[in-house]
């Protein structure tokens, strides 16, 4: 690698970083991460900060999980790739496969397609969708119902279902045939309630609205996160996916729960679906799939859709749609050594018992700073959502967020802000000193502010 000069001088100005303006980020060069070690991570400069984002919500098992790393030289050596289109497949593909149906027979999953990230495991799941209904004689159904302040990743597909305007504005005109309901967050909602039971019963009633005014023959599937994640961890009410699931079969609509951030334990439990005891017909899986250690995505396809398919005599059922890295034997063999430790280390549990003590210490930062509006949060995915006054909730600026976040890095924490939101995704190997830390350094940004 370069020298140190070589990568300050270039920082931000050969490559353009995503969901940033090139502009900004040529005036205010981001951060350059060099190293990273369990759950901390150093920058050029040689600060050592605790990790809280976790990469990108997707660094469960921290940065040297051993066992990762030896499977991915393992399988270099053995064979570094090979294409899994109709013909060929892999060793590892085929193991990991198995692995995931099994991981994920309790939701009903009885079949892996391979992606390269979370994006493409959506675009996978809306395309798949559509293709259903054309086997099943009910081509009308090419509709999506979604959530507002949902997130779905980038391609066109996704963006179209995303719920919010600063990932979809310019690059419109969307997706056609997307229709989108208010997001379950007691926080912030249409219908200025605060009771989560009701809330649920008022969401729901928007969708029964929604279907009725669009022709229930004419949707194919809703999507939604079980925990919504980069819109601010809205945590839903306990009732609400359950019930979401009920009306999509009273509908015929499929459902689709987009696990990219919450698969492999992050909201306390192996999955969001599982949490709130829900069997969707379709899940997005990424990020934790090999804890970040290489690109890698699944879609699981449920019982239903999949008979569908394997029984179709008509060239719908033919799958025209996939990617060159699809079942790519390295990632593969990272993930199949990502899930063992995963599991060895009951990372689902301890997501649920740090997740308590990190609720814990940002209840107590939000009874002693104003600047906080909301705390929320389920296992290890939490946000803060910082306001310039608590009874309009007027938003914070985006100066006084960068305030924060630099103040909280100065003190030892790396913190992401997306909007007026800081956004906790720590790995999954968190212990209880580590939340402490984590927690003191937000005191410290938070405190920054005056």
């Amino acid at each position: 690698m370069r020298d140190r000069n070589f990568l300050v001088e270039n920082n931000a100005k050969p490559i353009w970083h995503p969901m940033a303006h090139p502009a900004e980020m040529r005036a205010q060069p981001p951060r350059i991460v060099m190293k990273g070690e369990g759950v901390e991570v150093t920058d050029i400069d040689g600060k050592t900060v605790i990790d809280a984002v976790g990469g990108l919500w997707n660094v469960n098992l921290g940065y040297s999980c051993d066992p990762i790393k030896q499977a991915i030289a393992d399988q270099l050596s053995a064979l570094p790739y090979y294409s899994g289109f109709r013909g060929t497949s892999s060793g590892p593909s085929i193991e990991l496969a198995y692995e995931l149906t099994e991981w994920f027979k309790p939701e009903g999953m009885v079949r892996a397609f391979f992606t390269s990230g979370g994006s493409d495991s959506v675009e996978t799941a809306l395309r798949l969708a559509r293709q259903y209904w054309k086997i099943k004689g009910q081509a009308d159904r090419t509709k999506f119902l979604a959530l507002k302040k949902g997130y779905h990743g980038t391609h066109f597909g996704g963006a179209s279902v995303n719920g919010n305007a600063n990932f979809r504005r310019n690059y419109e005109p969307m997706l056609p045939g997307v229709f989108h309901i208010p997001a379950p967050s007691t926080y912030r909602n249409p219908f200025n309630e605060t009771d989560p039971a009701k809330l649920a019963q008022l969401c729901g009633a928007t969708m029964e609205e929604e279907i009725a005014f669009q022709g229930a023959d004419t949707i194919a599937a809703l999507i939604m996160e079980p925990v919504l994640g980069a819109g601010g961890v809205i945590v839903p009410p306990d009732s609400f996916m359950k019930l979401a699931r009920e009306i999509c079969n009273r509908h015929g609509i499929l459902m689709i729960a987009d696990e990219v951030v919450t698969g492999f334990g992050r909201t306390g439990a192996w999955s969001g679906s599982r949490l709130w005891g829900v069997k969707p017909d379709m899940m997005t899986m990424a990020k934790a799939i090999t804890s970040g250690y290489f690109p890698l995505g699944a879609t699981l396809i449920g019982e239903q859709v999949a008979e569908a398919f394997e029984a179709d005599t008509t060239t719908f059922g033919s799958i025209g749609h996939g990617y060159t890295y699809s079942g790519h034997p390295v990632g593969c063999a990272a993930g199949l050594a990502a899930l063992a430790e995963t599991r060895r280390l009951k990372l689902d549990e301890n997501a649920a018992a740090r997740g308590e003590d990190l609720a814990r210490a940002l209840a107590a930062l939000k009874a002693k700073h104003a600047l906080v509006g909301d705390v929320r949060g389920k296992g290890l995915m939490a946000a803060l959502e910082l306001v310039a006054d608590r009874d309009s909730k007027k938003a914070a600026d985006k100066k006084t967020m960068a305030k924060v976040a630099d103040a909280a890095y100065e003190a030892g924490v790396m913190l992401r802000v997306s909007g007026n939101n800081l956004i906790l995704s720590p790995p999954l190997i968190l212990t209880s000193a580590d939340v402490r830390r984590i927690a003191e350094g937000i005191d410290a940004g938070l405190s920054a502010t005056g």
